[in-house]
């Protein structure tokens, strides 16, 4: 089964927080099978930040190089991934980019990593792997 990685999920394994297990073991089976993560661009770009705020642009960068060579796929955003996110935003209590990771969750069939308990608005709908 496909499986998508939030921000939440690949900062714990970053900054090795409680979880962060979970996630490497996620990267080592997706690495193992061929069968990459993925990660919405909107996601991504909340890991950047975060790195940039509190570290800086030199650790941005770097965290963004060694994102490249984890088997994780960052996703585009389209109209139709953009849409089902708007669904989201529009009817549960879920920030915004949040709303993308589930999207790309609910549009792949996949489970979502994830540690950041906004989700438990929708584990109803998608399958939640809890780190």
């Amino acid at each position: 089964m496909k499986r998508v990685v939030d921000s939440y999920a690949l900062l714990a394994f970053f900054e090795k927080e409680p979880g962060f297990e979970k996630v490497e073991s996620a990267l080592i089976t997706a690495n193992e099978k061929d069968q990459n993560l993925l990660m919405s661009v909107l996601n991504f770009g909340e890991v950047y930040y975060i790195v940039l705020r509190e570290y800086g642009l030199a650790k941005a960068i770097e965290i963004e190089k060694i994102i490249q060579t984890l088997p994780i796929d960052i996703v585009d955003v389209d109209v139709n991934l953009t849409k089902e996110a708007a669904q989201y935003k529009a009817f549960k209590n879920l920030s915004y980019a949040d709303c993308f990771a589930a999207a790309l969750a609910k549009t792949n069939k996949a489970e979502l990593i994830t540690g950041d308990k906004e989700f438990q608005e929708v584990e109803t709908e998608i399958k939640i792997i809890w780190i």
